[in-house]
C-alpha cells in the first residue's frame, strides 16, 4: 500500500476546546510558510500539552482540557478525490471529549478522553505524524494549570482487575463535560460525585457550584429551566414531573394549614378536586367565583385572610379569560398572591408575569412539549418564591426525568413556530364552526361572541389551539360525530401537533351526572385541539362529520 498521510489542518481544520490543532503537512497541503510539515516522531509540548507518537498511533494527551476533534460538516465536499483517500484513515466523523473542570483531577495527571480516541486512529506504518498545539493566548491556559500527562497504563493501574475497569475506566478519569455539542447534553445520573470532603463543604456552603441528589437538581433540567424562564420572564423557574404535581406543590409549600384561597368555577377537574377534597383536610377553606366576578373576589378578600388566588387563564374547557392585571391589583391590595395556570396559553401568546401575577404554572406536557409524547409541569416567579417550592419539592419528591427534561427542551426549540400554526388553524375553524347550521355555540377567546373577547385581546397575543363547541344534537349525536372524524385522535390532551377531540361528557366526567349539571358540561359539548395539519384537511373532516348527524 502506499504511504498516505493525515489532511492540513489548513484545509480542514480540528476544532480543539480552548487550544488549536494543526496537523502535519500532506498530500491535501505541502509545506508552507508558517505551516511546519516535519514529522520527526519527537515529542512537541506546547504550554503543558504534547503529543506522543505511540507506535502506529498518534495520541494526544492533555490535561485539565479534553479536546473537541471535530470534522467541519462540510469537509467531503471541499476535499478532492485524492485527499479524500488519504484521509480514510481518519474517519472518525467525530471524535468529542469534554472540557474539563478547572479542579484538579482526582490523581495528578490523567489522559483525556480525546486522547485515548486519537489513539485509536490508525495511521499507516510507513509515515509518523506528530500533532502539535499552536498557541493562542486568548484560548489556551497558562503552563502551570495543566497536569503533566501519563500513558494510558496509569489508568489501567489504578484497578486490580477487568472487573473494576468496566465500572470506572472511561469515565471516572477522563471524562468531562461536552460543551461544544450543539444540542444540550443529556446528563443521567441519580447522584453527583465530590473529589475530596474539602469539595463537598465548599458545595455546601456555596463556595463550588455542582449539584448533590438527583431529586435536588439535574444539569439538563437546569438549561430547560432557565429557557423557560426567559420565556415566562421570570427570576426562576422549576420543572416537575406533572402539571398536576405542580398546582399541588405549589399551594402545599405556599398556603399555610388553616390558610383560604380564592379559585374559579370553569378549570381543570383534577385541580379542583384536589382543592375541594383534598385541601379542607388541611383545614384550607376554600372561595370558588366566577372568572369574571370582580365583586365576588372583592368580597372574599374582605372578609377572609387569603392567601393565594388560584385559577386558570384561559380556563378548561369553556375558555374563560381572567383580567389578571385587574385581579393581581386587587389581591396585592390585600397581601394575597395570584397564580396564573396558562396551559391553555403558552408564553409565546400570554405573559401573566408581565401583567403582574406573581407565579404561572403550565401543564408542559400540552404546549410546552408539543408532541404528544412527555409528562411534566413548572412553575415560574420570583426566586424567592420559587425556592420556598422547590424546598417542598425537594422533600417530597416529583422528580422531571432528564430524558424528558430533554424531550422538553427539543419540543421547546419550534413552540413558537407550532402555536403560530395553531393560533392560526383555531381562529379561522372558530369563525367557521360559528356559522355552521349544525354548531349550536362555539367557545373561543378570539371570537367578538366570547365573553371576555376584550380582555383577551389585550393581553394575549394568540388565541390558543383549542376551541370548544357545542353541536346541534344530543348525546348520542354527538358521539356520532365524534365518531366520524378521521384526522383527530380522541384523547384526554391537547397543544401537541396530532389534533385531538374529546367529549367531555364522557372524557372528563363520565362518573359523575351530578358534576356535569353542576359545572354546565353538556353532553353535546365538544373539546377540539387543533394539531398543524393542513386547514383545508381539518375543514373537510369536520364538515363530514358533521354530515354524518
Amino acid at each position: 500500500m502506499a504511504a498516505t498521510s493525515a489532511p492540513c489542518a489548513q484545509h480542514f481544520p480540528l476544532r480543539v476546546s480552548r487550544t488549536r490543532l494543526y496537523s502535519s503537512s500532506s498530500d491535501c497541503c505541502p509545506p508552507s510558510a508558517g505551516h511546519n510539515g516535519s514529522s520527526d516522531g519527537a515529542e512537541k509540548t506546547a504550554f503543558g500539552r504534547r503529543s506522543v507518537f505511540l507506535g502506529r498511533r498518534v495520541a494526544f494527551v492533555g490535561g485539565r482540557f479534553g479536546l473537541i476533534l471535530r470534522f467541519p460538516p462540510n469537509f467531503v465536499r471541499q476535499l478532492s478525490n485524492k485527499a479524500r483517500r488519504n484521509c480514510s484513515n481518519i474517519g472518525v466523523a467525530q471524535i468529542v471529549a469534554a472540557s474539563w473542570s478547572n479542579d484538579q483531577p482526582p490523581f495528578e495527571s490523567s489522559v483525556s478522553a480525546a486522547s485515548l480516541a486519537a489513539a485509536a486512529v490508525v495511521l499507516p506504518e510507513e509515515e509518523e505524524v506528530t500533532e502539535s498545539i499552536k498557541h493562542d493566548s486568548d484560548v489556551l491556559p497558562s503552563e502551570d494549570e495543566v497536569p503533566n500527562a501519563v500513558s494510558t497504563p496509569a489508568v489501567s493501574a489504578l484497578f486490580g482487575s477487568d472487573q473494576s475497569l468496566t465500572v470506572h475506566a472511561g469515565e471516572r478519569y477522563g471524562r468531562g463535560v461536552v460543551t461544544d455539542s450543539i444540542t444540550t447534553p443529556l446528563v443521567r445520573t441519580s447522584a453527583y460525585w465530590f473529589k475530596n470532603s474539602d469539595e463537598l463543604i465548599d458545595f455546601k456552603e456555596g463556595r463550588y457550584a455542582s449539584y448533590e441528589y438527583g431529586r435536588y437538581g439535574n444539569p439538563t433540567t437546569k438549561s430547560l429551566e432557565e429557557k423557560m424562564s426567559a420565556l415566562e420572564r421570570a427570576e426562576s423557574t422549576l420543572f416537575v414531573s406533572s402539571g398536576m404535581y405542580a398546582s399541588v406543590a405549589l399551594i402545599m409549600a405556599l398556603v399555610p394549614a388553616k390558610g383560604h384561597i380564592i379559585t374559579t368555577t370553569d378549570c381543570y377537574r383534577k385541580t379542583r378536586m384536589f382543592i375541594e377534597k383534598e385541601l379542607p383536610k388541611l383545614g384550607i377553606t376554600v372561595t370558588i367565583i366566577d372568572p369574571a366576578d370582580m365583586n365576588a373576589l372583592k368580597s372574599a378578600l374582605d372578609q377572609e385572610n387569603v392567601s393565594l388566588f388560584f385559577t386558570e387563564s384561559p380556563t378548561n374547557p369553556f375558555l374563560r379569560c381572567v383580567d389578571i392585571e385587574l385581579v393581581s391589583k386587587l389581591c396585592h391590595d390585600r397581601g394575597t398572591l395570584v397564580c396564573i395556570d396558562g396551559t391553555f396559553a403558552p408564553p409565546v401568546n400570554q405573559k401573566a408575569l408581565e401583567l403582574g401575577a406573581d407565579l404561572v404554572i403550565h401543564s408542559a406536557t400540552k404546549y410546552i412539549g408539543g408532541h404528544n409524547d412527555v409528562l411534566g409541569g413548572c412553575i415560574s416567579g420570583s426566586d424567592q418564591l420559587v425556592s420556598k417550592i422547590r424546598l417542598y419539592h425537594n422533600v417530597i419528591g416529583g422528580v422531571l426525568n432528564p430524558d424528558a427534561a430533554a424531550m422538553f427542551i427539543r419540543g421547546m426549540k419550534t413552540l413558537h413556530l407550532r402555536v403560530q400554526e395553531q393560533n392560526k388553524t383555531a381562529l379561522r375553524m372558530a369563525q367557521v364552526l360559528e356559522e355552521h347550521p349544525k354548531i349550536v355555540r362555539v367557545y373561543y377567546p378570539g371570537l367578538p361572541s366570547h365573553p371576555e373577547h376584550h380582555i383577551a385581546k389585550r393581553q394575549m397575543t394568540g388565541f390558543g389551539g383549542v376551541v370548544s363547541f357545542e353541536v346541534k344534537g344530543d348525546f348520542h349525536a354527538t358521539k356520532k360525530f365524534i365518531d366520524s372524524l378521521n384526522i383527530p385522535y380522541i384523547a384526554p390532551s391537547f397543544g401537541g401537533v396530532e389534533s385531538i377531540v374529546d367529549q367531555p361528557a364522557i372524557m372528563s366526567y363520565w362518573d359523575s351526572k351530578e358534576d356535569r349539571v353542576k359545572y354546565g358540561i353538556k353532553d353535546n359539548l365538544v373539546r377540539f385541539s387543533f394539531g398543524i395539519e393542513a386547514f383545508e384537511d381539518l375543514k373537510v373532516d369536520i364538515f363530514q362529520a358533521l354530515g354524518a348527524i
